[in-house]
């Protein structure tokens, strides 16, 4: 019986993993495309933005926007994951 419970909380672990990358990744798509039109049409627009940032800066805003709503979004579905598991625990 410990055996079954234990195979049990691993699936649950696994899809929880699973589910948090699928989530992120959606988040750091989006973020991707909002955080990069802006950027773009900035350093076309803005004489300032025109003058300093080049290829590589425009490059890490648009990634470092991204890689955040990424880790942000994972941790928070594993966070909730693991409350809903809690409570099914106590249940249990």
């Amino acid at each position: 019986m410990g055996f079954s419970v234990e195979n049990q909380k691993a699936t649950n672990s696994e899809s929880c993993v699973q589910e948090s990358v699928r989530e992120g990744f959606k988040a750091a798509a989006i973020t991707c495309v909002v955080s990069a039109v802006p950027t773009l049409v900035g350093v076309r627009m803005i004489p300032w933005a025109k003058a300093k940032l080049n290829y590589t800066a425009q490059a890490l805003i648009i990634s470092g926007a991204s890689i955040a709503a990424y880790f942000i979004t994972a941790d928070k579905t594993i966070l909730e994951a693991a409350r809903k598991n809690a409570r099914y625990d106590k249940r249990a």
